[in-house]
């Protein structure tokens, strides 16, 4: 498993096969499959789905070992608004949002680009945002072992914005904290930088 595999390259067996799904799908619904603006759209459905779950073919915890480096700096690392975007895992619609990460090292510090990295290979896989959270936050700790770490998601579900409630304006938070965080104190300063805007 890559740490990094970028399935811009696609495997032509599963394409195909999912390809035919789609293909099947589109038709089932009633749509005539062979118009001109659906000829294509069941290999593109695949591409984009195979895009979108790439994260199953790569390894986050050898994204962050791949780029750590000793370092004395014991003081709050916080890295904010990080993009995000996955699929529901009970409707396969989108939820995208913005999440926010603080870790305060112990020994060692990780390149930056790292941990957007880590959220894009949790991100591309069926999620709920809760073990979104939860993936993200577990293997920040468990490979570089800080004094603490913070993970905070805010998103959007298309789930209930599309279909079922249709609420359009509501957003999700999710939060996960371990070590220096579950002091309120420290808890408290992450929320306050991440809600600032420092520029």
């Amino acid at each position: 498993m890559s740490p990094y595999r970028n399935l811009e390259e696609y495997n032509i067996n599963i394409t195909n096969e999912v390809k035919e799904r789609f293909s099947k799908i589109i038709d089932e619904i009633g749509e005539d499959v062979t118009r001109e603006g659906l000829v294509k759209t069941p290999e593109r459905a695949a591409k984009a789905m195979l895009f979108l779950t790439q994260g199953y073919k790569q390894d986050a915890e050898e994204i962050l070992k791949s780029a750590m480096f000793a370092e004395e700096y014991d003081d709050m690392v916080i890295i904010k608004d990080i993009e995000l975007y996955s699929l529901c895992e009970h409707h396969m619609l989108p939820f995208f949002g913005k999440a926010h990460v603080a870790y305060i090292p112990n020994g060692h510090i990780v390149g930056l680009s790292k941990i957007p990295r880590v959220i894009d290979v949790f991100s591309r896989r069926l999620q709920v945002q809760e073990r979104l959270t939860h993936d993200i936050l577990e293997c920040i700790n468990t490979v570089l072992k800080p004094k603490g770490v913070a993970v905070v998601i805010e998103a959007a579900h298309m789930c209930m914005m599309m279909r079922g409630v249709q609420k359009q304006n509501s957003v999700t938070t999710t939060s996960g904290f371990r070590g220096q965080f579950e002091k309120i104190e420290t808890r408290n300063e992450f929320l306050k930088l991440i809600s600032s805007d420092l520029s």
